[in-house]
């Protein structure tokens, strides 16, 4: 574990210098607006910092298309190497204590090891992600055709063991959760039982989840379609919250914001899931078209308001079983991963904030007079209200950067990490 270059603490701090005065006069002038609507921006800073958001470790690194993938100079090569770049994230927006790890990719040749290594930067390890959707070397059984609804009982009991080791070395970790993928669906007509499929990965799980502790939850995430483009397994919320249902007590709904048909209504699914108590977490990103993986708040952020909208209102109401797990989960081809890492979990604070600027009040009477536009107005007054100074106070009170992203171009993070970490040519993509 040799010395490598790092954005010390002192170089933000100095930094932060040339933005401070600026920063100041904002913070001054949006509190004063704030307190003619009767909101306290000292409580809205406090907010910003509560919010955790876990990093993907196969997101600082460079994704792909079904085309075509482009390698960045630099790009983290193992588990410690991704473990420096989440916490250089962590040191600039402060909001991302944890990490969660994919296994076979990151699993640690001596966990202890890493344990300590991540410690030493502050981090935290968040669900542990089984990968049963692409074959390993060496793996005994191909997942061609599906893992834990394969018809072949083979292949599903090779599925299930690979659940329970992720299980095993989350323990040892200290990891509180697992999230259950799968790939399992069908290409023609015909080509599945679609009541006998359910019924196989349904089975399956209930043997996962058998082995999940007490204390830990248990995710499965539901996708409209890809890679099998006739029907997956788990192909909507409703079919996960009943699966979650049968399963019990620690078994959760996970949202992904591209694994839904076009136009859906995710913030309803959202609140379908908090009235439910089933609610597990999301996987944040963002998409055009379908689930293209983009940088969260790229595309829709009054979506992304609108989601944390629901959260908000849940946690104010303090609604039972509601502690939902935030994650990114993107694919960065063109950007530098960790510039897209960082902006994103800006704006999922910043979505965060706008949410708690909601005058409840006001919404629940709209609500009750069937007045849409007031409903509307009271949602909109919020969402346009600039809270960027208050989440730049929050990250220099912390420790973090005033302006993240040109505290890291100044570092010459990603220059020097090009120079300490040769290109390997096997270096695998992220999730696309």
């Amino acid at each position: 574990m040799a010395a490598n270059f790092e954005i010390t603490q002192d170089f933000i701090a100095e930094q932060n210098k040339s933005a401070a005065d600026a920063l100041a006069e904002d913070f001054e002038y949006l509190g004063k607006k704030l307190r003619r609507r009767n909101i306290d921006i000292e409580s809205l800073v406090e907010k910003a910092n509560d919010l955790n958001v876990a990093i993907p470790s196969w997101g600082v690194g460079t994704g792909g298309t079904r085309f075509a993938r482009f390698p960045a100079d630099g790009e983290p090569r193992d588990i410690f190497e991704k473990l420096d770049d989440c916490a250089t994230i962590k040191k600039l927006v402060r909001t991302t204590s944890s990490v969660s790890l994919h296994i076979p990719w990151d699993k640690p040749a001596n966990e202890k090891v890493l344990l300590e290594f991540a410690a030493e930067r502050d981090l935290v390890f968040d669900a542990m992600n089984s990968n049963t959707f692409q074959d390993q070397p060496r793996q005994e059984r191909s997942y061609k055709f599906g893992s834990l609804s394969n018809v072949d009982a083979a292949v599903r009991r090779q599925a299930i063991e690979h659940n329970r080791e992720c299980i095993e070395i989350g323990k040892r970790l200290g990891s509180k959760a697992l999230t259950v993928w799968v790939a399992d669906g069908s290409n023609f007509a015909g080509q599945l039982n679609f009541r006998h499929s359910l019924e196989r990965y349904l089975d399956s799980l209930r043997e996962i989840y058998d082995a999940v502790p007490d204390d830990w939850r248990m995710f499965i995430e539901h996708k409209f379609y890809e890679p099998a483009f006739y029907s997956t397994i788990l192909n909507d919320w409703g079919t996960s919250y009943y699966c979650a249902k049968e399963l019990g007590d620690k078994a959760f709904c996970l949202v992904d914001l591209g694994h839904h048909a076009p136009n859906v209504n995710i913030e309803q699914i959202v609140s379908r899931l908090i009235q439910f108590q089933k609610l597990g977490g999301f996987h944040f990103n963002d998409s055009k078209y379908g689930d293209d993986d983009l940088d969260a708040g790229s595309i829709k952020p009054f979506q992304l308001f609108l989601i944390f909208n629901e959260l908000v209102d849940a946690e104010l109401n303090d609604l039972p079983g509601f502690d939902p797990a935030y994650m990114l989960d993107q694919s960065h081809n063109i950007t530098d991963p960790i510039e897209s890492l960082v902006t994103s979990a800006i704006e999922l604070s910043r979505g965060y904030a706008q949410a708690h600027l909601v005058d409840r009040d006001r919404l629940a009477e709209a609500q009750q007079n069937n007045d849409s536009i007031a409903a509307l107005s009271a949602l909109k007054e919020a969402f346009t209200t600039d809270v960027s100074p208050i989440l730049a106070v929050a990250r220099e009170r912390s420790g973090g950067a005033i302006e993240p992203i040109n505290v890291y171009r100044a570092s010459g993070y990603r220059r020097r990490k090009a120079q300490e970490r040769p290109a390997r040519v096997s270096v695998s993509a992220g999730i696309v």
